[in-house]
């Protein structure tokens, strides 16, 4: 996507949604920064590739979002969604955890015709959907982001994507970082996902080394 078009599309945004504004200044005292929904469906659909998730489906159900898409599941079109909730979050230079509970989880067939095995056992209701957790651990090509998965929760770690892993910029910015604020919690209100922060997570003590180490 386009810098200049993100820039458009949020001023326009702005422009019909004045009181945005003062939402943000809120939050901002508040520590938190919270993000219209309506802003992550945008994204969604601009920067999906071919073989993206299509019909993305994004809506809030306090505190968490409801998720929806079509996809190919293992060659199989299903049409997947979920109520997904952000129960922990651990952030520090190490590691960007989040600590995910799904409920609501449906995985259904678009296609008739299909007769692939997933398709046999979606249709026949033989996977346990009320356990994703158990199911993503015997995906044969696991994420490498992924750290735990069972019953109705997973645990990510974005921090282990290649992209964070193998960019030293990145790694340095997030050290620098690390001691003077982390994320606390991410919950939707109304139509908005909000990510609350914590300054000092390691104490001022912690802060005041760094610096004096970086000069």
């Amino acid at each position: 996507m386009d810098v200049r078009e993100i820039a458009g599309a949020v001023g326009i945004y702005l422009k019909e949604h004045p009181e945005e504004l003062w939402r943000l200044l809120r939050n901002a005292l508040a520590m938190r920064f919270g993000v219209p929904l309506a802003a992550l469906r945008w994204l969604a659909v601009k920067g999906a590739g071919k073989k993206a998730p299509k019909d993305i489906e994004l809506d809030a159900v306090p505190p968490g979002v409801r998720l929806g898409a079509s996809l190919d599941l293992m060659g199989t079109p299903v049409r997947a969604s979920a109520v997904v909730y952000i129960e922990r979050v651990r952030a520090n230079a190490t590691e960007l955890c989040f600590e995910i509970r799904l409920a609501e989880v449906l995985l259904k067939v678009t296609d008739d015709n299909a007769t692939t095995p997933i398709a046999a056992l979606l249709k026949s209701g033989a996977l346990d959907l009320s356990k994703p957790g158990n199911l993503v651990m015997y995906m044969p090509k696991r994420p490498p982001i992924l750290v735990d998965a069972k019953d109705d929760r997973i645990v990510i770690d974005l921090m282990r994507h290649p992209k964070f892993a193998n960019n030293q910029n990145a790694q340095r910015l997030i050290r620098v970082l690390a001691p003077l604020v982390t994320v606390s919690g991410i919950e939707s209100e109304s139509q908005h996902l909000d990510v609350a922060f914590r300054p000092f997570p390691e104490g001022v003590a912690e802060v005041i080394a760094r610096v004096r180490s970086l000069l």
